[in-house]
């Protein structure tokens, strides 16, 4: 715009406005005379240049964010508005995404917290610019698009570059979001690498002389893991020379300043102006640092990065040596007439070589001579005073230098984590703050590689923002007008890139060992001064040259350029160094110690290997920068520095436009402006974008009409071939518009889920109302029809009562006549018996009288022997009395099994057989115990190893403090102590209770119910126990033995306690009685094998009869088992008798037998002895049934004792049978009847046949209708004559004839019979009848004709069943469960007992030769010797045609159900292929018109598209065989994975395949193994790569499901469903898989975990997958089948709860008002960490115990075990209101404030100790007055423990008066009231709520070292631990940072740049980082909910 575009009144106005804001035009120039400008101010033009003048342009008068907004676009409008900008504070300004900063120089308010918060999450240009932003901006687009980010940080020495690059890692640090320790270690590695890496210059106070590379990496998550620092080209020549006005590196002056006087002392060191080191540049000061804060805030950053004690004082040590050496000083002398020197006399020396601990000789040697080696000998030059001085200075370069680089591979150990796979990617965000452009008065070789450096990165943003873009325009095709700009190449070129570059000469002449700085310029002269580059010197005696860079020429001074780029040091110091006694000394020259060992072994003399010369490395470390910054999307902060003088509010516009110029800011501005610096792909656009989109077309119109919707009006954007083109601020509004329709999507999602849920609620409540109304009305109906039907009731009722007076009168006549009669014939009957009776009871008095006079005369021939032993065994007897009244409660108990009535059908004959136990024993004898090895086993020795504290073996009276043994669990503690109580009543060694509950007091028996076990378990009896009450013998004994029950871990206990009690026991009755509580537990539990040897031993000391008694019952117990029952009346009565107990069993032939059982007797042992006794071939199918009233029940396999239980309380009868069936008789032929009749007539009768007994015989075998068919007379004569009466046979033999002829001749007698009715099926007949007996399966008729016979290898199932005709049977019925069951009981047991199995298919197993190998069809013999595991799918078989053995897997054959060898016939028919059979089944379906069933959903479908192709099997067998089947079962490990994306990927592939290995061999048991793993180990092993890797995932999925598809051994497919509920709850799979998951899972409702699945797999959509794999607890569930997993929570009122929810659950279900506040923690060993909120509970405890298992285990080593507790506890202390919430006050608030309060954590006065002193001892007594005179013994429990130290024994008299006083005063006050007032009172004290912490600190010199830290709701205190006083006041607004390490805690308080540091050594820092973090994030989720909605409508 010119001034011809105004008219006269528009330009006056103007003028008016920006007469102050005239300058000339750019292309005439731009001059000014003032160097700085603190206001704008009115110049005078002159005419000459008033042509020129033009109107500002609007943007320019205040300035904008972005220059590429500006009017004006040149050099003056770029300098006008930052001029403007920097006037009023603002530093910051964007050009596009470049900033641009300048120096305030001054702290600015811009960088808190809240402007972290404020640009969290921001776009790029939605907040005014920010260093912030552009750190935002980097986070985002790392993880948006995955790739890593670099910010190039670039400007001249003191424009900032140092403090943006730390801003930038303070934002980073903040907005990770973890508070981590790694990540403060970062930021802290800062303040380490400035102390010896910067120094104060003239133009910059805290100037880097040295270049670092800061490579953060993160997490996929987005948390900072670690970082690298890579430092280049440190300045060492400033550790000996300095500028004037400048200082050395900050740690020399932090030392001499910084340290303490005794440090200082051990170190010599004194002030910095005594050391020519720090006195160079005449400055030892710098304004604004105080280098003794800067030195405790270096030491805490030490302890930070974990540098030790030791390495700090050898740091100091190494510089302080170096000072020393300083001050060295060389005197002149002459050695052999040459020029040579002297170390002069100080104590500086010989400080230095103590410090170096070197030879002081040696070093003086070293310093003042060289070795000079020829070919011959080495000789030794003297070095004159100056070369003396040079040679010191390059030992102190390169020991600082080393030193240097030490510390920086010290920093990149602590924080940086090389990953776990070489091949992961990580994502990072690089800083590179870089030494900037220098230009000095005299510039050497440093300058040189320092501005080659700035030529590179300047050749890097030329690249990427001119070359790179325009090219990429053009190959677009976007229509672009060429920007021309300064390329630095040709500079470049001439330094590093052609050859004979400047530096390629510069190392060749450094090579040569004769070249020197002259002929290095001569050769750079001849070379390059032809050019424009370089610029040659004006003569020959000049040494400087000069290079024309891109920020303009610089001269150097070559002088100096060779000795700098070698850097040698001499070979005599580092032979001296390796004669160094300090270990750091020696590992900075590690890589130099090496390399001269190494020339010294094996000499070079060709001079080929040389030291890499400084530019080379320094070369080599850059191209590996640039290289990384390539391969990362890059961002540009250009810092200007607005004067050289160090001033706030000064602007030198010559400066700052001469660092704009040779920035390139104007060509940035201009590319910028008109260029696209935001492309996405099409795909890339649509995938991020798609929730714009409005149509659906091509993926480019797409786009195209997602832009000219959300575009308008923004500005061009343009599309290119593959791509689209947008602006900075495009991105933001796209960004922008995104969120907002997202957050609209959010809300439609809601609404319609929310309306959803509301609608079916209101459908059920609606359903719920119709029907109570319909409910209600049917009631009125009902009523009123039935007062319409009064009257005929009235009618009904007044007829019935006539007629039932009528039928009164007639029963009572009836009632007289029967009475008459009765009576009659009852008194008859009476005097019969009565007669009867009489005669009876005269011969038994006459038999009873001679027995008692023959007994009379035996006693009296007797009594003088039994007395005589009498008095020998007085002891004996009286022992006996004694068991007998310990037993004196049991009632006579008669033997098991002969009470009752047995039910109909089941009445036996009173003849009963004793068995002999010595005769017929339950068991094989055992082999006799070594009774010699048991002596070394003493109970003695037991109890010296393993009891705790200082309990001994012996015997006492008192109650234990403690268990004897150790228990991890609280209430194995707390039931030890128990045990130990109820032990001593038992033994009368402690008196019972006095005090006696109604109810007891004369109850001396147990109550029937608990004996019996109704209505009540064992467990809940034991922990009910009541203890202040007397107990009766018997109870004590239940309660003992339950708990050993219930708590197994308890067994040891209960044993060790009983045998302490029995040793050294001097009270017989005591004694006695421990022997017999011994016996009773011995027949319950066993002892753990630690304890079982010392029992063993302990037992032989038993008196009397017990020792055998006692070692018998514990074999038996150790045989069997523990019992689940306490002991029964009949077991304590075989105790006292010390005799097994007898049980009669009844026989179906009228036989019963007693049989002799023990406590571990069960009902198999039983039924084994009765077929032995009766002499049973084979037990199969027999079984021992108990007979309660008219019910029969099998007892299977029960212990005895559980039956015991049984028979105390119901009448029960025994008996021992095979199952009886009953039948529909068929009748014989004629000859068969007549053989069975006379055969059972000589059963009956024997050889008596009279006629009668024949007639008997016809009458009771032979029916009617033959009868009157034949005559009687007829068939008695056929009997009478047959020649079977004439055989003599037994009756036994003649009984087995009779059931082996009916067995074989007809096998229907022996079936069970069901009516059935066919729904599908061959057998013609719909209704007919199934009988099932030993032979197989019968069909028949309603006349008993058979339909169809199956014998059972042709069964193959028990609903499915197959015939010769391949079909099935479905059949229905009343008794189809019965049928099924009774069907599975012929198949299981004879396929149990079948060693006969048919081949399914064929198996090869070349590879392996434990598998046998078969081929199809073939016989395998089993062979059953447990070798291999038949649960697991194998069976050890041997192969009929070749005689081989091995594994055989019971998938590849067919048990037979037979006990002979099968037919061919049946092998054939079993071995039809599979198409065969189907094709049969399905024609036969077909026939019948039924449908097949429909099979289960697969994976095959899916597998078609995303699996592998499946591979070929190497081993064929058949021509055939067909490639595997993915997506089927298999018993074959994989050898690749079965995702097609996987194969590409070697480390997944293999992660796949080992855990498919995991799935089919060890969990589902698919494949043989004899390596065994716990469940836990094998779930980390198949779900910790999916958690990691969500490729992964997928693959999990399917190989589970693929295991269970066509897989028929069921224990595998039990084992699949865990695994696959267990994957279901930590991930989801994506979403192809998810439909086929779906589908696979609700084909299988059935299972039933599969609904569980479901219900998880939508919860893992619905929520973020888990982080790590199943916890312990979640493992042991599901492997109970149990799909509610609990877990007990502990409250801090000691009460617990087992709960399967979590905070929310617990709250409601403790009624608490509010769960805000309130937090899980969990409590291990050492420490009590609080889980997080955030993260799932089970992730968070695996997290936890899997860290503190790892800690533990590199601490002991070994595996070990983490035990645990969960609480559940107030953390956060808002808004508590004592008394508002009475349930919070109780179990929470007052059991965690109660400790602090007594601990002295609060000021309190006291008048307020007494008060809360009278509360507490209310509580402490729980309201119980009488114990007021306690108070003097419990004041510790009332008084704060301060108190008690601080008061005089006069003031505690007074205290106790008051206390008095008041407590009389609370008369009427309950506990919970008291309570409740205790925190009345202290809520009102500001730390009420706090969690204190008691700390030491070193970072204020004005505190104490020891500190109490505060955390409350305010934020944090610091106070005084003695006084209380308030030493500082943090609230959590103007906390920075803060984070927690191993053993410190560490934070920021203040701004990011100037803030106070605050450093503490305490273990509980993690407790403290993490109370700070939820205060804060509570804060900010209430801030957040209040600005969401103005977020969203910006």
């Amino acid at each position: 715009m010119t001034l011809g575009s105004f008219s006269s009144s528009m330009m006056k106005e103007r003028y008016k406005t920006c007469q102050s804001l005239l300058h000339l035009s750019p292309w005439k120039g731009y001059r000014t005379p003032l160097k700085g400008v603190h206001c704008l101010q009115a110049h005078k033009v002159k005419k000459k240049n008033a042509g020129h003048i033009r109107a500002m342009h609007p943007t320019s008068v205040k300035g904008v964010d972005d220059m590429i907004m500006l009017g004006d676009l040149n050099e003056a409008g770029l300098l006008r508005n930052l001029l403007v900008r920097h006037k009023e504070g603002i530093i910051y300004t964007y050009t596009g995404s470049i900033l641009v900063a300048v120096n305030p120089y001054q702290l600015l308010p811009i960088y808190t917290t809240e402007q972290v918060h404020m640009y969290t999450d921001r776009r790029l240009g939605e907040l005014p610019p920010h260093v912030f932003a552009i750190a935002d901006t980097c986070f985002f687009n790392m993880r948006r698009n995955k790739k890593s980010q670099c910010c190039v940080i670039s400007g001249e020495s003191g424009a900032g570059k140092t403090e943006s690059t730390k801003l930038m890692l303070q934002f980073l640090a903040a907005v990770s979001g973890q508070h981590s320790w790694i990540e403060q270690q970062i930021l802290e590695a800062n303040p380490i690498l400035e102390a010896f890496g910067n120094a104060k210059t003239i133009r910059n106070d805290n100037s880097s002389r040295f270049g670092k590379y800061i490579d953060v990496n993160f997490t996929k998550g987005g948390a900072i893991e670690g970082a690298r620092v890579e430092q280049y080209l440190l300045e060492k020549s400033r550790v000996c020379r300095q500028a004037p006005e400048e200082r050395n590196y900050h740690i020399f002056y932090y030392m001499v300043m910084g340290m303490s006087p005794d440090q200082k002392k051990i170190l010599s060191l004194g002030t910095a102006a005594e050391y020519k080191y720090l006195t160079m540049g005449n400055c030892t000061s710098c304004e604004g640092r105080d280098d003794v804060k800067e030195y405790a805030h270096f030491r805490s950053a030490l302890k930070i990065l974990m540098f030790t004690e030791t390495d700090s004082w050898e740091i100091f040590k190494l510089l302080a040596a170096l000072l020393h050496l300083g001050n060295v000083e060389f005197e002149s002398t002459i050695v052999k007439n040459l020029e040579g020197s002297n170390v002069a006399s100080s104590s500086h020396f010989n400080m230095a070589s103590k410090l170096l601990e070197v030879d002081p000789a040696a070093l003086e040697k070293c310093l003042t001579q060289r070795s000079v080696t020829t070919a011959r000998d080495t000789v030794n030059k003297p070095l004159n005073s100056e070369q003396a001085l040079d040679g010191r200075d390059a030992f102190v370069k390169a020991i600082y230098g080393r030193l240097f680089i030490w510390v920086v591979t010290k920093i990149n150990t602590a924080i940086y984590k090389p990953p776990e796979d070489d091949q992961e990617v990580r994502q990072s965000i690089g800083l590179l703050d870089i030494f900037g452009f220098e230009n000095f008065h005299n510039n050497s070789f440093e300058q040189l590689c320092i501005n080659f450096a700035n030529e590179q990165l300047q050749q890097f943003f030329v690249k990427h923002v001119f070359k790179l873009e325009q090219d990429e325009y053009n190959r677009e095709n976007i229509l672009w007008t060429h920007i021309d700009y300064q390329d630095n190449q040709s500079t470049l070129d001439i330094l590093a890139t052609k050859p004979l570059n400047v530096l390629a000469l510069i190392d060749e002449e450094s090579n040569f060992p004769k070249g020197t700085d002259t002929s290095m310029l001569l050769k750079l002269n001849q070379i390059h001064s032809k050019g424009t580059v370089y610029i040659p010197p004006k003569n020959d005696h000049e040494t400087k040259f000069g290079i024309q860079h891109f920020a303009g020429r610089v001269d150097y001074d070559s002088k100096g350029f060779l000795e700098k780029n070698r850097d040698t040091l001499s070979l005599d110091l580092i032979q001296l160094v390796d004669t160094s006694s300090n270990k750091l000394l020696r590992q900075t020259f590690s890589a130099e110690l090496g390399a001269s060992s190494d020339t010294e072994k094996s000499p070079s003399s060709d001079g080929k290997k040389r030291v890499p010369t400084l530019s080379a490395q320094f070369r080599q470390s850059l191209d590996s920068l640039m290289k990384t910054l390539t391969a990362c999307q890059p961002y540009f902060i250009r810092c200007i520095k607005p004067n050289d003088y160090k001033k706030p509010m000064l602007f030198d516009r010559d400066l700052c436009v001469r660092q704009l110029r040779y920035s390139g800011m104007m060509e940035t501005i201009k590319i910028r402006k008109a260029g696209y610096p935001v492309r996405y792909t099409f795909s890339d656009f649509l995938n991020r974008y798609r929730v714009l989109l409005r149509t659906s077309e091509s993926k480019e119109q797409c786009c195209e009409s997602i832009c000219r919707r959300v575009l308008t009006g923004d500005g061009d954007w343009k599309t290119g071939k593959t791509k689209i083109f947008l602006k900075d601020f495009h991105d933001t509004t796209l960004e922008l518009e995104r969120m907002k329709e997202l957050h609209v999507k959010a809300l439609v999602i809601q609404r319609v889920l929310k309306g959803y849920k509301y609608r079916r609620e209101f459908l059920r409540k609606r359903s719920a109302a119709i029907v109570i109304q319909k409910n209600w009305r049917g009631y009125k109906g009902r009523k009123q029809f039935k007062v319409q039907l009064g009257f005929a009731r009235l009618q009904a009722l007044s007829r019935s009562r006539q007629l039932h007076l009528s039928y009164l009168k007639k029963r009572q006549a009836a009632l007289v006549l029967q009475t008459h009669i009765r009576g009659y014939l009852a008194r008859k009957e009476w005097k019969r018996k009565r007669n009867a009776v009489i005669l009876l009871q005269a011969h038994t008095r006459s038999m009873l009288a001679k027995r008692k006079l023959q007994k009379m005369q035996r006693d009296e021939v007797l009594r003088q022997k039994r007395e005589m032993e009498a008095r020998q065994q007085s002891e004996n007897i009286s022992d006996q009395e004694m068991v007998d009244n310990i037993f004196g409660f049991l009632p006579n108990i008669i033997i098991g099994g002969q009470e009752g009535q047995a039910p109909v059908g089941l009445e036996v004959q009173k003849q009963t057989h004793e068995i002999d136990i010595d005769e017929l024993p339950l068991e094989p004898e055992p082999p006799e115990e070594d009774y010699d090895d048991l002596d070394q086993y003493s109970f003695t020795k037991f109890a010296s190893i393993h009891f705790q504290g200082a309990a001994t073996h012996s015997h006492i009276r008192q109650r234990l403090q403690q268990p004897l043994l150790y228990h991890e669990d609280e209430g194995d503690v707390l039931a030890s102590l128990t045990v130990w109580w109820i032990i001593l009543r038992f033994l009368g060694d402690l008196p019972e209770p006095k005090r006696q509950n109604r109810g007891y007091a004369h109850q001396r028996m147990v109550p029937q119910d608990m004996l019996s076990g109704q209505d009540r378990r064992l467990s809940h009896m034991v922990e009910e126990l009541t203890l202040d009450r007397p107990l009766t013998s018997l109870e004590k004994v239940h309660y003992i033995v339950g708990y050993g029950i219930i708590r197994p871990d308890l067994r040891d206990e209960i044993y060790c306690q009983i045998c302490k009690q029995l040793h050294e026991n001097s009270n017989r009755n005591s004694y006695f009685r421990g022997w017999i509580l011994l016996s009773l537990c011995l027949g319950v539990f066993p002892p753990s094998q630690l304890f079982l040897k010392y029992l063993q031993s302990f037992i032989r000391f038993a008196p009397g009869g017990f020792p055998s008694y006692l070692a018998e019952r514990l074999r038996r117990t150790l045989m069997n088992g523990a019992r689940g029952e306490p002991p029964a009346w009949l077991e304590l009565q075989a105790t006292k008798t010390k005799k097994r107990m007898l049980v009669n069993v009844a026989l179906l032939d009228g036989r019963a037998i007693n049989l002799p059982v023990d406590s571990a007797s069960t009902s198999r042992e039983v039924c084994q002895l009765v077929s032995n006794k009766i002499k049973l071939r084979d037990a199969f199918g027999f079984s021992l049934y108990v007979a309660m009233y008219e019910k029969v029940r099998n007892l299977a396999s029960m212990l005895m004792m559980t039956i015991w239980r049984l028979v105390q309380v119901y009448p029960c009868f025994f008996c021992f049978r095979t199952e009886i069936f009953f039948f529909k008789q068929t009748f014989p032929q004629e000859d068969d009847l007549i053989q069975l009749a006379a055969k059972h007539l000589y059963i009956q009768h024997g050889s008596d046949n009279r006629p009668e007994n024949v007639k008997e015989t016809v009458r009771d075998c032979i029916k009617n209708s033959l009868i009157e068919a034949k005559s009687e007379a007829k068939l008695v004569q056929m009997i009478h004559t047959s020649s079977f009466l004439n055989n003599k046979q037994k009756p036994e033999l003649v009984k087995a004839e009779m059931v082996d002829y009916a067995r074989d001749k007809w096998p229907m007698f022996f079936s069970r019979f069901y009516e059935v009715t066919k729904l599908s099926g061959p057998v013609p007949k719909s209704k007919f009848i199934v009988a099932i007996n030993w032979t197989g399966i019968t069909f028949l008729d309603e006349r008993e004709k058979r339909l169809m016979e199956l014998s059972f290898p042709e069964v193959m199932g028990v609903n499915t069943i197959r015939y010769r005709g391949s079909s099935y049977f479905i059949l229905s019925g009343a008794s189809v469960e019965d049928m099924a069951e009774l069907t599975t009981m012929f198949l299981s047991g004879l396929t149990e007992r079948s060693v006969y199995a048919v081949a399914l298919k064929d198996v090869n197993s070349q590879d392996d030769p434990t598998i046998l190998s078969f081929k199809k069809g073939e016989l395998i013999i089993l062979i059953k010797d447990d070798e291999f595991s038949k649960q697991r799918g194998w069976i050890k078989g041997q192969n009929s045609s070749n005689k081989k053995t091995g594994a055989v897997s019971t998938e590849a054959i067919h048990i037979l159900p037979t006990l002979s060898r099968p037919s061919n016939e049946i092998l054939s028919f079993i071995n039809l292929s599979p198409n065969q059979r189907k094709d049969l089944v399905q024609a036969n379906q077909k026939d019948m018109g039924t449908m097949e069933r429909v099979p289960p959903a697969t994976l095959k479908e899916y597998s078609l598209q995303y699996f592998r192709l499946p591979l070929l099997f190497t081993t064929v067998i058949s021509r055939n065989a067909a490639p595997e089947r993915l997506w089927a079962h298999s018993r074959e490990p994989i050898r690749q994975p079965l995702h097609m994306k996987l194969l590409g990927t070697q480390d997944l592939s293999h992660k796949a395949c080992m855990a498919f290995t995991d799935i089919l061999c060890k969990y589902m048991g698919d494949y043989p193994t004899r390596q065994m793993q716990s469940p836990l180990e094998l779930t980390d092993q198949i779900f910790s790569p999916p958690t990691q890797s969500e490729a992964l995932r997928d693959e999990i999925y399917c190989q589970i499901m693929k295991q269970m598809t066509s897989n028929n051994n069921r224990f595998s497919i039990e084992q699949g469903w865990q695994l696959l509920w267990l994957c279901c709850g930590l991930f989801p799979p994506s979403q192809p898989l998810l439909k086929h998951t779906q589908k696979f899972l609700e084909s299988r409702r059935r299972e039933p975990l599969a609904s569980d699945c479901l219900q998880r797999l939508q919860s893992s959509l619905r929520s973020d997958p888990r982080k790590l794999p199943p916890h312990q607890v979640e493992v042991e569930a599901i492997q109970q089948n149990s799909t509610q997993i609990l877990h007990k929570v502990y409250f801090p009122n000691d009460t617990d709860e087992v709960r399967r929810d979590l905070i929310q659950t617990i709250s409601k279900r403790l009624q608490l008002a509010s769960a805000d506040g309130f937090s899980l923690f969990m409590k291990t060993q050492d420490k009590v960490l609080g889980l997080n909120e955030a993260d799932y509970f089970f992730d968070s405890l695996r997290q936890i115990t899997d860290w503190s298992k790892r800690a533990k285990r590199i601490k002991e080593g070994g595996p070990v075990n983490i035990s645990y507790h969960v609480f559940f506890m107030r953390k956060l202390w808002f808004n508590v209101v004592p008394g508002r919430d009475i349930k919070a006050d109780l179990i929470f608030h007052f059991p965690q404030e109660l400790p602090k309060y007594l601990r002295g954590y609060h000021v309190c006065t006291k008048e307020d100790m007494v008060n809360i002193a009278a509360m507490l001892f209310l509580v402490k007594v729980r309201g119980d007055k009488s114990q007021i005179a306690t108070i003097p013994k419990v004041l510790k429990e009332l008084v704060p423990a301060d108190q008690l130290k601080a008061m005089s024994e006069n003031e505690w008299k007074k205290f106790e008066n008051l206390l008095l006083e008041n407590q009389a005063e609370r008369t009427n006050m309950k506990v919970d009231e008291a309570k409740i007032a205790f925190l009345k009172a202290v809520c009102r004290w500001p730390t009420f709520g706090c969690a204190f912490f008691e700390v030491k600190q070193t970072s204020e010199p004005d505190f104490p070292d020891i500190v109490r830290i505060a955390i409350s709701k305010t934020g944090l205190t610091i106070l005084h631990p003695k006084t209380k006083d308030v030493l500082a006041n943090h609230p959590y607004n103007k906390i920075a940072s803060w984070c927690s390490g191993s053993t410190y805690f560490h934070m920021t308080v203040g701004s990011l740049v100037k803030g106070n540091k605050f450093l503490c050594e305490t273990s509980l820092g993690y407790k403290m980082d993490d109370l700070i973090t939820s205060y804060v994030n509570m804060y900010l989720r209430e801030r957040t909910a209040q600005s969401r909605g103005h977020r969203y409508n910006m």
